[in-house]
């Protein structure tokens, strides 16, 4: 009878790091903090895997647990993140222009890049009487509402855009374009201009302006917005604003990956 020859490490790896990414995925902007029974639910693994798993994710520091026995996300995992040159690099680039921004228009002034079909959030600085928004600091959102959105998306690859318009897309208030037709009308007006407007497509009290931020060999790897209560200000007027602080982020940015 012959014997099977024993499985490799990365044979038995490759199953492991995927449920360890379960584990991890179970944590949201809703969900912060869960119990194990909790954790194994959202993470779609028996109790006793979860239990193992997150014990390792614990000594490893990509988890952290309370006095409770609730888990929720280490510090471990925000170090390691800081390292990714989209996020930090562009961030500290860019923070400086940013804080210029803000300090002339005490408004809401946000920075963000694209992750496939969405917006990641990279940095968010709000004016102490800025409108409140939706978005956060590490958070996603929707291409085809904001500000950083449209530009963002007005610039992807056509199979990125073809992926976003076949795909049911959300509806935020009465304003927000929601057919194929409306999103590639306002594309192509936002390349054509130069930047983008978000006027009250995410809430009905605030208008964005953003622009694109490029990397030296001229891609848009970036976009920078201005939020502002709806009716304190025309976009027209706003954008040379928007348009100026992108350029000088794009004059400073280096090339990165």
């Amino acid at each position: 009878m012959q014997v099977p020859a024993p499985r490799r490490p990365a044979e038995r790896t490759g199953p492991v790091v995927a449920r360890a990414l379960q584990i991890l995925g179970a944590f949201t902007p809703d969900r912060r903090s869960l119990t194990l029974s909790e954790l194994a639910r959202h993470s779609h693994l028996p109790v006793s895997t979860a239990h193992r798993l997150a014990s390792e994710l614990v000594a490893w520091g990509a988890l952290e647990r309370d006095v409770s026995g609730c888990y929720r996300i280490g510090l471990r995992l925000w170090e390691i993140g800081s390292l990714a040159p989209r996020g930090q690099g562009l961030r500290e680039c860019a923070l400086p222009f940013l804080e210029d921004l803000s300090q002339v228009t005490r408004e809401n002034v946000q920075l963000a890049v694209r992750e496939g079909p969405e917006v990641v959030f990279v940095e968010r600085i709000a004016g102490s009487k800025a409108v409140p928004v939706l978005t956060r600091v590490g958070g996603r959102f929707a291409l085809t509402a904001t500000g950083v959105g449209l530009v963002l998306l007005a610039h992807a690859p056509a199979d990125v855009l073809e992926e976003v318009l076949a795909r049911p897309i959300k509806r935020y208030t009465d304003r927000t374009l929601t057919t194929p037709h409306q999103l590639r009308a306002t594309l192509a007006d936002t390349r054509a201009r130069g930047y983008a407007i978000s006027d009250r497509q995410v809430t009905m009290d605030a208008l964005s302006v953003a622009a694109p931020i490029q990397d030296a060999e001229g891609d848009v790897v970036a976009a920078v917005s201005l939020v502002v209560h709806y009716g304190s200000a025309s976009p027209h007027a706003l954008a040379p604003l928007v348009l100026t602080n992108a350029r000088a982020i794009s004059r400073a940015l280096p090339l990165f990956g």
